[in-house]
């Protein structure tokens, strides 16, 4: 009896152990397509890294990024001006990084989020204390949204 205490205290440390050392699971890269000249698209991204995204960001024309707008299947009236993708959905606009992160988390059965246009106070938009309210969009696939969030 005391060799199987001994044996399982031995295998419950080494578990332990092995657990203990092994790396967090890196988070989802969130690519994002923007204009090279686009000062609130880089603020948007420096958003998302301060919240501890993994992010890339890519520079690509005005034509390769409407493209992109168009097979992700984003509408006109729920365009900005970029890009995200990661895990199969898009994340369109300033989308700020805790919805992105509760995306992530739900997983819901959708295309991705938006925030049309470029509200005054949204990530990246930051104009002082100047704010508009705003909503976080989640487009289903057939198209239709719903609000995921507010924003006062």
């Amino acid at each position: 009896m005391h060799r199987r205490f001994v044996l399982s205290l031995a295998l419950s440390s080494l578990a332990t152990a092995a657990f203990a050392r092994s790396p967090a699971p890196e988070p989802a890269r969130v690519t994002v397509y923007k204009s090279p000249s686009c000062g609130c698209c880089a603020a948007w991204v420096d958003h998302l890294l301060s919240a501890g995204l993994n992010v890339e960001a890519i520079d690509v024309d005005h034509y390769e990024l409407q493209a992109l707008k168009v097979r992700m299947g984003i509408a006109p009236e729920l365009s900005s001006c970029h890009t995200a993708i990661l895990d199969g959905y898009f994340v369109e606009g300033h989308v700020p990084a805790d919805d992105i992160k509760r995306l992530m988390a739900e997983r819901p059965d959708a295309l991705g989020l938006t925030v049309p246009g470029m509200p005054i106070g949204s990530p990246g938009m930051e104009m002082g204390s100047e704010r508009e309210a705003f909503d976080t969009l989640l487009v289903q696939k057939d198209g239709t949204t719903e609000i995921f969030a507010q924003h006062a």
